[in-house]
């Protein structure tokens, strides 16, 4: 009998770290308005700063190894379709690549997030680990994920069981 009551004591721990009441007594959520920022923020560094860079790269590459290549996409009728699918595949790997390095690397911490004085952790209160980075970097692709920012928990906090408090 006391085994069963230790057994459930210790679920009832478990419980209380994901509990609501836990987490609104320890963290304070990220306004909509801290979110919406720090999604503006990034987005407006990566358009300008990393989708330039990245696309100059790919450019640079594909014009070293295959010079043709380009004349081929000129003269095509498809050209506008094959550039609009570079850009989108050049664009996905840019949102993987920068919220999950920045996440992973700054403690949760983006560019937007530092400006906000925000931070995204797991629900328990712990840091992310590479995998929470990941998984939030590529659930921010689901189309129109970006329209679950009118909630607290967008999809790609609740799906990977993390989210954005403020750090100051």
């Amino acid at each position: 009998m006391e085994n069963n009551n230790e057994v459930s004591a210790t679920n009832e721990q478990k419980d209380l770290l994901v509990d609501e009441t836990y987490l609104q007594e320890h963290f304070v959520y990220a306004t909509q308005g801290q979110r919406f920022l720090n999604w503006l923020i990034d987005n407006i560094l990566m358009r300008l700063g990393l989708s330039y860079l990245s696309g100059t790269i790919v450019g640079m590459l594909i014009g070293l190894l295959n010079p043709d290549f380009f004349q081929s996409i000129v003269f095509s009728e498809n050209a506008t379709f094959i550039l609009a699918v570079l850009g989108l595949l050049i664009a996905y790997f840019n949102y993987i690549f920068y919220y999950t390095l920045c996440e992973k690397l700054f403690k949760g911490c983006t560019l937007g997030k530092l400006i906000t004085g925000t931070r995204a952790i797991r629900q328990d209160g712990g840091e992310l680990t590479f995998r929470n980075a990941i998984l939030r970097s590529l659930s921010r692709c689901v189309p129109f994920e970006v329209f679950s920012g009118f909630k607290t928990l967008t999809w790609h906090d609740s799906w990977t069981d993390t989210m954005v408090i403020k750090s100051r």
